[in-house]
């Protein structure tokens, strides 16, 4: 007894019904205590986890688990050992679920059962073929059937040979009518410990799907290392997530495929909503999740649309969960604002269409769009709204109020500040566009024949009296001159723009000077038309005001750059460098690496939700008359915009943040600094979190990498490590696959930049230029994300009309009511974290995820990391002297403080793109 206790511990033999068999194993045949010997020295290697989860509430598992059974006659060269498997039911069942689970039930007591088999990482010497054990079924699924647990366990029992050595496989054969959702399996009764199955998958129906599912236990294996008793399996579960390439996926299937972006249009519903293909020669873009949608009845090149409310194909393991549906979807009532517009169009007058005053958007926040709209009591009960928005209007709560904005609740009036404009260009929701100014005046890169001179409309004169006594080219050499070019990003597109109804567009460049204290000012900005508008000057310069009509004029041309700056962070940096670019890496992922692969298993948490809420984004963001569309100056060329940058200026190996940094002149190399990097600005709130966040993810990505391939041969010979880069770039981005700047995979420091890169974009990053879009920007005049007027000249005949009334043309050229609500309960909801979200540190079954002890270890060391991170967060938003992150009204820079709790908190890292 003192021998198993030491080597299965102590508390287990205590608790385990098995013990009985297990003292079988333990004292019979000379097999069995070679078995032992091998893995005791193991097993005594382990290091204890240091952390504890405390995990959800789970129904328990029948009373014999917890009890000890009588000794049972069992032959000497046979063990028992139980599965123990976590099912995670659904929180909510239409009628058809009920009817279908109940029949299950049913079915379940006559034979059609779920059935689980073990796989043997051992070939058979006789039969040549992995061991198997025998078919076991799980226990008293129609008795737990009612249990309202969010998790339930069920048992199911093996007999095994002495010989059949560790299990590394377990398949799964759900011969119901419903799908379930697998979490873990855990087998118990071996004298070396539990052996752990993190599943986290839905397991199909055999009607649907009759292949049996596939897990693997949670031992990582490079290709070359597989146990021949898992090489085919770990090839055939590959083969089936790559599919073949053809027909129509079904909402159930788990493949994973490439396609282009030729979905975003709807050609059959008129040439209007026609939009090209992204991605090919003509247009490159990066790769999309392939769905096999039938073509268009107009255009065999454009893919069929599926509209709201049913589901677009991803993968089915890549769904929302149901509380991550419920946050995006229903969750919260500015989240259906978009849906409800087409109804609220109809019964709004013509004079309701724009904001008479400053206090009818505040009345947003107070009282509700509905009321804000003009629509009385009587008129809403005639609208065709969701119930549950009916049921608020019932107890007077008002329909869709939005909550005020941090970016006025601190400070109602700082958005009209010119410090406050510059603050949030280096600590708020854009901060990776701002650059240091080398030449002086900005030289265009667009080709002067198709769009005029390249040279800028600033001039010495423009800028001299605000540089505190200096000139120019001391300015630049001293680095104090910084510049939010937007110009060559517009300027291809301002003709179309601005020939559509409503949408008027400058391309815009702002020129700041670094004032002693550390914080920036804007001095001149560059308002440029294409050569030939009809506008008396296609160039011209707008300077800080001295009067009330250049003051005016300056809040104008400071929202015509906020409106470029909104569109160049949604389009490019938001949507393109996080979002899109990403995609092919996680498709390629899942299509090479097996879930044994180590790399698989680091990378596992950064992909969560990802090609669920892009398939979301091309169905109502992004797609013809979407919300971007609609609500974004660049309207029906917004995504062109995007494409346009991924050819002119996306460039992975520029994506990590020190090399990002450095390419725009924010930062030098310099190898006394913590992070082989000073910051040309030291208080650059976006930087300094970052930068310590980047060498968090890096040491953690170093330390393992370095544990699974100690030398760089090994790194060469990954089949699948390979063909998974591979993949990612010449198909995944095979549009740019011919660049010579993408890294080779031929050394562990290219294989930990690569990597670093990808969890950097997929969770710090991405957070940074999201979950303060309502924060920063739900406050539309200080974030206008189109606009609607150009500055009138004085001899034009709009310059006596914006004289007489300049507030009313302000806020006339601003979006409307509806433009406005609608881009506020979008960029609500893309703010909210959901009630499931997973932080940058933590990781389902923290402790089992892998069966490396040395790894796990690893793991809770950065996850310490990221806690001291966060506090050095809040001390400096503490610090007065800090003054881009504190002051009076100023909002603290807490968008990479890597926790969070649910709803729009404007901090929090989470693993993955999930929103």
């Amino acid at each position: 007894m003192a021998m198993g206790k030491e080597i299965m511990g102590g508390s287990m033999i205590e608790r385990s019904s098995f013990v009985s068999s297990t003292k079988v194993f333990l004292n019979h045949g000379k097999n069995n205590n070679m078995f032992l010997v091998k893995h005791l020295e193991k097993r005594r290697a382990v290091v204890p986890l240091r952390k504890v989860v405390k995990g959800p509430v789970v129904a328990a598992v029948s009373e014999d688990l917890v009890k000890s059974v009588p000794v049972v006659s069992v032959p000497a060269e046979k063990f028992k050992v139980r599965a123990v498997v976590t099912v995670k039911n659904k929180n909510k069942q239409d009628f058809k679920d009920k009817i279908v689970k109940h029949l299950d039930c049913l079915t379940d007591n006559i034979g059609r059962n779920i059935v689980l088999q073990l796989v043997s990482t051992e070939i058979d010497p006789k039969t040549k073929a992995p061991r198997k054990s025998n078919e076991a079924v799980l226990k008293d699924w129609s008795k737990k059937s009612n249990v309202k647990a969010e998790r339930v366990n069920y048992t199911a029992e093996f007999m095994l040979n002495s010989n059949f050595g560790v299990p590394g496989a377990i398949t799964v054969s759900n011969n119901h009518q419903m799908e379930f959702f697998l979490e873990t399996i855990t087998i118990e009764g071996f004298a070396f410990g539990p052996v752990h199955f993190p599943c986290n998958s839905w397991v199909q129906s055999r009607k649907d799907h009759p292949e049996k599912r596939i897990f693997f236990s949670n031992k990582p294996y490079l290709p070359n290392e597989t146990p021949g008793g898992l090489r085919s399996l770990r090839e055939k579960e590959l083969r089936d997530i790559r599919g073949d390439g053809k027909g129509v996926r079904k909402l159930s299937d788990r493949v994973y495929d490439f396609d282009v972006y030729n979905d975003l249009g709807n050609p059959d519903k008129g040439i209007d909503l026609a939009r090209p293909t992204l991605g090919g020669e003509k247009i490159p873009y990066p790769r999309r999740c392939r769905t096999g949608r039938l073509p268009t009845d107009t255009d065999m090149h454009a893919e069929s649309r599926v509209e709201k409310p049913l589901p677009m194909y991803v993968p089915r393991d890549d769904q929302f969960e149901e509380s991550k549906q419920d946050t995006v979807s229903a969750g919260r009532l500015k989240a259906v604002l978009h849906n409800l517009i087409p109804s609220l169009k109809a019964s709004i007058s013509a004079n309701n269409h724009e904001f008479k005053g400053f206090l009818d958007i505040d009345n947003l926040y107070s009282e509700g769009v509905l009321h804000e709209l003009g629509l009385k009591d009587e008129l809403v009960k005639q609208l065709p709204l969701p119930k549950v928005v009916s049921n608020i209007q019932e107890s007077n709560r008002g329909i869709t109020k939005f909550d005020t904005p941090k970016i006025v609740s601190k400070d109602k009036f700082a958005w009209l500040r010119d410090d406050e404009f510059a603050r949030q260009a280096i600590a708020g929701i854009n901060p990776v566009s701002i650059e240091r100014l080398t030449v002086f005046p900005p030289v265009s890169k667009l080709d002067p024949e198709i769009y005029g001179p390249q040279e800028s409309a600033l001039k010495e004169e423009h800028i001299m009296g605000y540089l505190n006594g200096m000139t120019v080219q001391q300015a630049l050499e001293d680095n104090k001159l910084f510049i939010l070019d937007h110009h060559d990003a517009y300027l291809p597109f301002l003709e179309r723009i601005n020939a559509l109804d409503g949408r008027k567009a400058y391309a815009t460049r702002t020129v700041f000077f670094l004032t002693s204290p550390g914080t920036l000012m804007p001095i001149a900005i560059e308002l440029s038309l294409p050569p030939s508008s009809s506008s008396s000057c296609s160039k011209r310069v707008v300077r800080p005001a001295v009067d009330a009509t250049s003051n005016w004029m300056w809040q104008l041309a400071k929202a015509h750059v906020s409106s470029n700056d909104v569109g160049v962070h949604q389009l490019v940096n938001h949507w393109l460098r996080t979002h899109a670019s990403l995609e092919p890496f996680i498709l390629a992922t899942h299509r090479q690496m097996s879930a044994l692969h180590p790399i698989f298993k680091l990378l596992d948490p950064h992909m969560r939700y990802t090609m669920e809420i892009n398939a979301l984004a091309r169905q109502t963001l992004v797609n013809a008359d979407g919300v971007i569309e609609s609500c974004f100056t660049p309207g029906q060329y917004a995504m062109e915009i995007s494409a346009a940058a991924y050819k002119s200026s996306w460039r992975f190996d520029m994506e990590s943040l020190p090399a990002d940094l450095i390419r725009r002149g924010m930062a030098v190399p310099d190898p006394t600094q913590p992070h082989g990097l000073k910051l040309l600005i030291e208080d650059y709130p976006y930087a300094t979190d970052g930068l310590q966040i980047w060498s968090a993810i890096e040491n953690w990505v170093r330390t393992y990498v370095n544990h699974y391939y100690p030398n760089s041969s090994l790194i060469c010979n990954d089949k699948e490590l390979q063909a998974w880069y591979f993949e990612s770039v010449n198909v995944g981005h095979g549009d740019l696959s011919q660049e010579s700047w993408w890294p080779t995979l031929d050394n562990a420091d290219n294989l930990v930049s690569v990597l670093t890169t990808l969890i950097w974009l997929a969770s710090a990053q991405h957070a940074a230029l999201n979950f303060g879009q309502y924060p920063y920007g739900g406050y539309v005049p200080s974030r206008p994300p189109l606009m609607r007027r150009l500055i009138p000249e004085e001899n034009e005949p709009e310059y006596a009309i914006f004289l007489a009334d300049p507030q009313k043309y302000f806020l006339h050229a601003m979006p409307s009511v509806l433009q406005a609500t609608k881009f506020m309960a979008m960029v609500d909801t893309l703010s909210t974290h959901s009630p499931d979200e997973e932080y940058l540190g933590e990781r389902q079954q923290p402790s089992v995820w892998t069966s490396d002890a040395e790894i796990i270890n690893a793991f809770y060391e950065f996850s310490a990391e990221l806690r001291r991170i966060e506090k050095e967060i809040d001390r400096k938003n503490l610090d007065t002297s800090l003054r881009n992150r504190c002051g009076a009204g100023v909002l603290p820079y807490e968008l990479l403080a890597p926790s969070s709790g649910p709803g729009v908190t404007c901090r929090g890292i989470p693993n993955s793109v999930s929103i």
